[in-house]
């Protein structure tokens, strides 16, 4: 839930935030008994995280349509939303397309905003400014 609001992504992406969620958590939480996270205890091996970007993130990946010609857009908008299940790509929900796709080829912008749009009325968590956060607070 607070990845989703982090992001302002669309609530029809929950499982991909759960499934997200569940491949950090496997990554990261330490195991009181053995002090070695889940991965660990099941690969022998301590887990590379280079690979690991933020949920919701601006990317663009690789456009491999065959009819973009020469003037055409080599990449399309998205936004990062997981990791594949099955092989070492992201995945990725294509602007253009509305569509899950997943993909090696692609680039991140993490340093920009969230790339989803908020849809409700509702103030966000980006959006209080720090009076409203101290009169929360009173």
């Amino acid at each position: 839930r607070t990845m989703l609001i982090f992001s302002c992504a669309p609530l029809f992406l929950w499982a991909e935030a759960i499934a997200t969620a569940c491949f950090i958590q496997n990554l990261s939480i330490i195991h009181r008994r053995f002090n070695k996270t889940a991965y660990e205890l099941i690969n022998g091996r301590k887990p590379d995280i280079s690979f690991l970007h933020v949920f919701g993130a601006l990317c663009y990946p690789k456009n491999d349509r065959e009819d973009i010609g020469k003037l055409g857009a080599k990449g399309d908008i998205g936004f990062f939303i997981g990791y594949s299940a099955d092989s070492c790509a992201y995945r990725v929900y294509n602007r253009r397309t509305k569509k899950l796709i997943e993909t090696m080829n692609v680039s991140f912008d993490e340093l920009s905003t969230m790339a989803f749009e908020q849809r409700s009325s509702k103030p966000g968590l980006n959006s209080m400014t720090s009076a409203q956060n101290n009169n929360h607070l009173k």
